[in-house]
């Protein structure tokens, strides 16, 4: 059988094989929007129709983002604003954990999680890799594209300086007159967690037995506060104690050097997100120049932080307010986070509280 093919409908064959990969001729239609893609060219070709899909969903449904947290309110409010997509905001106090037992009943399309649950999790994601993908380092983000840091910070010494010297390590906490105070429970909250991890470095390992006796000494010296309203020091991340310094209280913001401690939180899109389009539309905002300068903003280190400079995209006014340090950070890798969690679980309550 001979098959007869017209010029035109060759082009229109062409450009459809190509898919988004080519410029299609004037007039030639596109693919047609697959809201499901595993990137804005393979599911939309253009940022244009992205946007147009997103706004025909209306709605974005997110969870735990206070926002207070790494400026996350102008951060949804800009969004919102830029693209007429109202957004839902739920239990903005939720842990990662939370994030994820929610899925069922209240359906988030997106989520910002630590790296441990998304590890864990990642089965729930659909893979996304947003435009800016290379910029973000290979450790930071799951090569099938279910997860990628966007946003991070160090381990840091809140402090008054009314009340107590500038410290130079997180030994000098232990010396009289201090009273300091974590952000919770560590075996509940990830700063927390992370504050017993970040006092445990010792030449770049972290080990929680350290971290437990170190605040085991702390409360025999009585300088443990249970509030960290009343305390003179609070262990928290570089954002946290960098926005009570914002905020006009006396209150400033050391990184020990000689134990810097680094995090990421990382963005993930639901599988059974209601809103596919508006969701992958989130992640492009997010990982865009704007969306990164905008962690800045709350003091939060973007990952594509490296990136921004080197093409001059960077706010350099707004990278001068983060707390400065000498020291290379570390990384906890999910083993060793595991590993740390399942000892403060049998140890913290005889040995702390």
């Amino acid at each position: 059988m001979t098959v007869r093919t017209s010029a035109a409908a060759a082009v229109i064959l062409t450009a459809t094989i190509a898919g988004c990969g080519a410029p299609a001729p004037q007039n030639i239609q596109l693919p047609p929007v697959n809201t499901q893609a595993a990137s804005m060219k393979e599911g939309f070709c253009t940022m244009e129709r992205l946007v147009e899909a997103a706004k025909k969903e209306g709605t974005l449904t997110v969870i735990a983002l206070p926002r207070d947290w790494v400026n996350y309110g102008e951060i949804i409010d800009t969004f919102a604003e830029e693209y007429g997509i109202k957004v839902d905001q739920l239990e903005p106090d939720a842990n990662s954990a939370r994030e994820i037992a929610a899925i069922p009943a209240l359906k988030p399309d997106v989520f910002d999680l630590s790296v441990d649950v998304a590890v864990s999790k990642s089965d729930l994601f659909a893979p996304y890799r947003v435009q800016g993908w290379q910029d973000i380092p290979d450790h930071l983000k799951d090569h099938r594209g279910t997860w990628y840091a966007g946003y991070g910070g160090y381990m840091s010494i809140g402090y008054d300086p009314r009340k107590v010297a500038a410290p130079a390590s997180f030994s000098d906490l232990l010396k009289p007159g201090h009273s300091v105070s974590l952000p919770g429970d560590p075996r509940e909250v990830s700063a927390a967690f992370n504050g017993v991890m970040a006092v445990s470095l010792r030449g770049g390992e972290a080990r929680a037995e350290r971290g437990v006796e170190f605040f085991h000494r702390l409360k025999g010296a009585g300088n443990l506060a249970a509030n960290p309203k009343t305390a003179s020091v609070i262990v928290d991340w570089d954002y946290h104690n960098a926005e009570r310094a914002a905020a006009g209280k006396d209150w400033k913001v050391a990184v020990p050097g000689d134990a810097v401690l680094g995090s990421y939180y990382v963005q993930a899109i639901s599988k059974q997100a209601p809103h596919p389009a508006a969701a992958r539309l989130w992640q492009e905002f997010l990982f865009s120049d704007r969306g990164q300068n905008l962690f800045l903003k709350g003091y939060a280190r973007p990952v594509r932080m490296e990136a921004l400079q080197m093409r001059g995209t960077l706010d350099d006014e707004l990278a001068a307010k983060l707390p400065a340090t000498s020291g290379k950070p570390v990384i906890l890798t999910v083993s060793e986070i595991d590993r740390a969690r399942a000892y403060l679980q049998r140890e913290w309550a005889r040995k702390v509280r």
